[in-house]
C-alpha cells in the first residue's frame, strides 16, 4: 500500500493537505487593482495560464511583478518561443538587467516544453514565459511540479481558444483589450474562487497604450429665452 501511494506522490496523482499553504502565497503584480483581486497578486511559484490575443499589453501587465522579483533575487527570467523579437529598450525602461534575461528560440513544441522544464526545476530561474498553444493537462502537471521543484513561476502564454477542460495550474487569466488597459477575467485560482470581469487601468503606467480623455468638440451656444414664456 505505501508504495502505491509513494508511486502516486512521485507522479504528482496525490494532493496534499500540507500543499494547500505553498499555494496561497503570492507576490505583488505591481498593479494595486489586480493585486485587490488576487488577494495579494500573483503566485510566488507555479504555473500561471493565460489566454490572451498578442499584441495588447499583456507583457507590460504581467513583468512588473517579475521586476520586483528580481531586486531580491540574481535569478534568470527566461523567455521561450515568443512570438516576436523582444524590445530591449522596453525591458531595460522597466527595470530589468539584461545580463539576467534569457531568450530560447526553440525549433519545435517539443522542444519548448523540454526547455521550460529544465529551467524551471533549475534553481537558476525567477520566472520563465512559455509560448505554447496546445498545453495538455499531463505537461501541465510537469511543469507545475518543475515550478515548485525550483521555486519558480512558469506563465504560459496562448492565444485564446475555447477548452473543454481545466489545466491543473496555480492561477488562469482570460485577458481582453479595452480603453483604459486590459480587461482581466479570473477563470481558476487556488485557494480562491473566480468572478466577473474587471478592469487592470494602465493609464498612469502606459498613457501611450491607453484612450486618453479628450475635449469636447461641441461649442456651447447661449441659452435662447422663449419669447412666449
Amino acid at each position: 500500500m505505501n508504495s502505491t501511494i509513494d508511486q502516486l506522490k512521485n507522479k504528482r496523482l496525490l494532493w496534499q493537505a500540507s500543499q494547500v499553504s505553498g499555494a496561497h502565497k503570492t507576490l505583488s503584480s505591481g498593479f494595486d487593482s489586480l493585486d485587490a483581486y488576487l488577494e495579494g497578486g500573483l503566485p510566488e511559484q507555479g504555473v500561471v495560464d493565460i489566454s490572451s490575443p498578442i499584441g495588447i499589453g499583456e507583457l507590460r501587465l504581467l513583468l512588473p511583478s517579475f521586476v520586483l522579483r528580481q531586486q531580491n533575487s540574481q535569478k534568470l527570467l527566461v523567455f521561450i518561443g515568443a512570438p516576436a523579437r523582444l524590445n530591449a529598450p522596453m525591458l531595460v525602461k522597466m527595470g530589468f538587467e539584461l545580463s539576467r534575461i534569457l531568450i530560447i528560440e526553440p525549433k519545435n513544441a517539443k522542444e519548448a516544453l523540454w526547455s521550460t522544464e529544465q529551467c524551471l526545476k533549475s534553481g537558476c530561474c525567477e520566472g520563465v514565459f512559455l509560448w505554447h498553444q496546445g498545453l495538455e493537462v499531463h505537461q501541465a502537471k510537469r511543469l507545475q511540479f518543475a515550478a515548485e521543484t525550483g521555486e519558480a513561476l512558469s506563465v504560459v502564454m496562448r492565444q485564446q481558444q475555447p477548452t473543454s477542460f481545466s489545466l491543473p495550474v496555480a492561477l488562469a487569466l482570460e485577458l481582453a483589450p479595452c480603453p483604459e488597459g486590459i480587461q482581466v477575467t479570473v477563470t481558476k485560482r487556488k485557494g480562491g474562487s473566480h468572478g466577473q470581469p474587471f478592469t487592470v487601468n494602465m493609464a498612469q503606467a502606459w498613457p501611450s497604450l491607453t484612450r486618453q480623455p479628450k475635449s469636447s468638440n461641441i461649442v456651447p451656444l447661449p441659452r435662447i429665452h422663449s419669447l412666449t414664456g
